[in-house]
């Protein structure tokens, strides 16, 4: 950037070629916006310091990236995928079902150390993620399973759970030879938040599971769980609010036979 700005002073810098300049070294809304993120980062810092008085960067409209690739594993091709993988690397299968089964990002799961699992509480400890945030993932019997394969393999595990710091060169091969087409390792966590909303987990709860830093990234989701939206609206039907003509009607009734009653009773 400073490059290309030359030796100019940052106040003279307009809001137009900032826009100009990201325009021109991006291709994508998403990269556009980290950009401008960044000017607008330098420029804020420049007058904590009392170097600039004004940020142009802020006046730059941030460009919209849209609701994302939602791509998710359909069971016939998880089954497709899974056996593919059993005959060719079979080593290797553990860390699709922990990735299916967790919807760690693949940074999380190939960071992971031994020292983090606790096998007894069911949860992966996880310290450093993307939001710079802790979190722990819960694991199901699936999960558990695949720990356990990889537990045995390497006899007694320290250090490193897995291995390779990236499944790129494996996974591709078996997904080509699977016949599953357009599935990145990327999807098996779309594949996670995916199944948990068709099975009615609300929103927040897959928020907190996939450790996603905004309601808004969840939500994408939404429209997985159509069944769990009319449950939802047709609770409203449930609610018998009753009509004020068949209020007045059961309490004349109510009084006229109260009425009968009283008359009909003999006297002592």
């Amino acid at each position: 950037m400073l490059i290309d700005f030359g030796d100019r002073e940052a106040a003279s810098i307009k809001q137009a070629e900032i826009d100009n300049w990201i325009s021109s070294h991006t291709k994508t809304a998403a990269t556009f916006n980290r950009y401008r993120a960044l000017f607008s980062l330098i420029y804020r810092e420049a007058i904590h310091n009392e170097k600039v008085t004004y940020n142009p960067a802020r006046l730059v409209h941030q460009k919209n990236e849209g609701s994302g690739r939602i791509r998710y594993l359909l069971e016939e091709e998880e089954k497709s995928l899974k056996e593919t993988i059993s005959r060719m690397f079979r080593e290797h299968l553990p860390e699709l079902v922990i990735a299916i089964g967790t919807g760690m990002r693949k940074s999380e799961q190939y960071r992971l150390q031994w020292a983090q699992l606790d096998v007894k509480r069911k949860v992966v400890h996880l310290k450093k993620t993307k939001n710079n945030a802790a979190r722990d993932v819960p694991m199901n019997s699936d999960v558990l399973a695949a720990f356990e394969m990889l537990q045995n393999e390497q006899k007694k595990p320290t250090g490193p759970v897995f291995p390779i710091k990236d499944p790129k060169g494996w996974f591709e091969s078996a997904r080509a030879k699977s016949g599953v087409k357009d599935f990145r390792w990327h999807d098996c966590r779309h594949t996670f938040c995916s199944r948990l909303a068709m099975a009615g987990v609300p929103l927040k709860t897959i928020q907190t599971l996939a450790g996603h830093k905004t309601i808004a990234i969840t939500a994408r989701y939404a429209h997985l769980a159509p069944n769990i939206l009319h449950s939802a609206v047709e609770l409203i039907a449930q609610i018998k609010v009753a009509n004020p003509e068949q209020t007045a009607t059961r309490t004349a009734t109510r009084r006229r036979l109260a009425r009968t009653t009283v008359a009909a009773e003999p006297k002592l």
